[in-house]
């Protein structure tokens, strides 16, 4: 066992010092005058570490080592050069999901490789579109509510988490975490929140048949076009975190 702890820890203070060296490059490469978004989707495609400390934050890139929080790894690296990208081109990024017209889809595929795009495909249907999912249908019950002259029916979370889930948020909670573990059911960080989505939607996966998984998966998806594309795990007032740094 310590042999085994040992191991992870020099793999972890290789992959610190590898993506050091990807900060710096990154650094480099845009104060020479080479565009920032081709130089920071390569510095995504070579980061090592799946979650780290920064800044007195968590950022965890890889939920279940399977989900990849992109958008995350792209916030933390553009604390890091703040100074020289446009703060008005850093929150369309965030904010939006976009980059400039010099990268498209092919182009970020192909910069970022196999291993991390499927993990991209695998966060955007795992925890953004479960997210909108979610959105959907407690939208669908408050206009049921309303169509039968109930207007004041309170949050729908409950009974849309039901219809997706067969349980409440609470319960679900419960389970994932394995039990209460002396946290309250209320109090759950962005993190794990994201993490717990991601829970969710391997859960309904397992519980649903093909046919309600693909119809679910259409809602989620026309929820985000109605929402004009933008990513609700990516959608965050980052005004207080970027002027304390």
């Amino acid at each position: 066992m310590s042999l085994m702890r040992e191991y992870s820890n020099v793999a972890q203070a290789n992959a610190q010092i590898a993506d050091a060296i990807v900060v710096d490059s990154l650094r480099t490469a845009l104060e020479e005058g080479h565009g920032w978004p081709g130089h920071l989707l390569k510095a995504v495609a070579s980061w090592s570490s799946p979650t780290e400390e920064f800044h007195g934050r968590i950022f965890t890139y890889f939920i279940d080592g399977e989900a990849f929080d992109w958008m995350l790894l792209a916030e933390r690296l553009l604390l890091t050069v703040r100074d020289i990208v446009p703060v008005i081109e850093i929150e369309d990024l965030l904010f939006t999901g976009k980059f400039p017209h010099s990268v498209n889809g092919t182009v970020f595929k192909n910069i970022l490789g196999i291993e991390k795009y499927r993990g991209v495909l695998n966060y955007h249907y795992g925890v953004t579109v479960e997210e909108s999912l979610q959105l959907a249908v407690e939208i669908e019950i408050q206009k049921r509510h309303m169509s039968n002259g109930v207007r004041y029916k309170g949050d729908p979370t409950d009974e849309a988490f039901f219809a997706l889930y067969r349980a409440t948020p609470v319960e679900l909670l419960r389970r994932y975490r394995g039990g209460t573990n002396g946290l309250n059911d209320n109090d759950i960080s962005l993190g794990e929140a994201k993490a717990f989505t991601y829970w969710l939607f391997k859960y309904r996966l397992k519980n649903s048949d093909k046919a309600r998984i693909a119809s679910d998966t259409r809602k989620g998806l026309i929820q985000i076009e109605h929402m004009g594309d933008v990513s609700l795990s990516g959608v965050q007032n980052l005004t207080s975190f970027w002027t304390s740094y």
